[in-house]
């Protein structure tokens, strides 16, 4: 048998780009100004999200807004993304394909409703930890108040079907520093198997710069993208991804290809 050398085809298969967002794609001015990306003059910036006001918040650069267009034109582009339903509304730019959201908590298909299938999975997986989460809740949201905490806590809680209603569940749980203090945000870390028994068993925790997140194992990208990768994307058509975070990094070892921006948390731990 002979194999056969490579001929080109008009029949052009578009591939799936699985991309994470904020750092990835787009970021804020104070980013920019750190990072001192290329083509990022104000004048060139294309605005990609807003704040709750609805005033610009991130912004790409020239080279990441034709990246984008890009990607729109030639691939069938899946956002995967620690943002929330919420919070992924107020991304100004157009999606037309699955969304994973909430650190894979969510699955929205490409009409915007929830996949069932794995809402069902997850209420069966998040149910069990309420208790402790609200337990974690009550500590740092008592903690927040105090008049010398600079700590910003945030939990983000969605609605999940659990066979015969929908139930608001607490999926996890973000701090911020008001300073954006990392270090002390890493410290925070190590300090939290400390306040919770059986603290590692059920959570893990994710910091990347003023980000800290404390998560159920049962919730991750790289549940969700296994889970559309399995069960509702064609197996023939290739795959990509890109990322920045640590995080970002077991989602895209499950796709063909995969890359990272020449900046972030993933490139500093590459340079490292």
């Amino acid at each position: 048998m002979t194999t056969p050398f490579f001929k080109t085809s008009p029949d052009i298969i578009k591939p799936y780009a699985l991309m994470d967002l904020d750092d990835t794609l787009f970021q804020t001015q104070r980013k920019i100004d750190a990072w001192d990306l290329p083509m990022a003059e104000s004048e060139n910036l294309v605005c990609a999200t807003v704040n709750k006001k609805g005033e610009p918040l991130s912004f790409m650069s020239q080279r990441q807004a034709s990246f984008f267009n890009w990607l729109l034109a030639s691939t069938e582009l899946i956002v995967v993304t620690a943002r929330d339903r919420s919070e992924i509304k107020r991304v100004k730019l157009p999606f037309d394909s699955w969304q994973v959201l909430t650190h894979g908590a969510i699955i929205l298909t490409a009409d915007g409703e929830l996949l069932s299938a794995w809402q069902q999975r997850m209420y069966e997986q998040l149910s069990p930890l309420q208790d402790k989460l609200h337990q974690l809740s009550k500590l740092f949201a008592n903690h927040s108040e105090n008049d010398d905490s600079q700590l910003v806590f945030t939990p983000h809680i969605d609605s999940f079907n659990n066979g015969s209603a929908n139930e608001e569940l607490t999926i996890y749980l973000a701090i911020k520093h008001a300073q954006k203090n990392h270090q002390a945000l890493v410290e925070l870390a190590a300090q939290l198997p400390n306040l919770i028994r059986d603290f590692d068993q059920d959570f893990y925790v994710h910091v990347n710069a003023n980000n800290l997140a404390i998560l159920p194992h049962a919730v991750h990208k790289h549940h969700a993208v296994k889970f559309l990768l399995d069960h509702h994307l064609d197996s023939q058509r290739p795959s990509f991804g890109f990322g920045d975070s640590l995080a970002d990094l077991p989602f895209l070892q499950l796709l063909d290809w995969y890359g990272m921006p020449n900046h972030g948390q993933l490139h500093d731990n590459l340079n490292s």
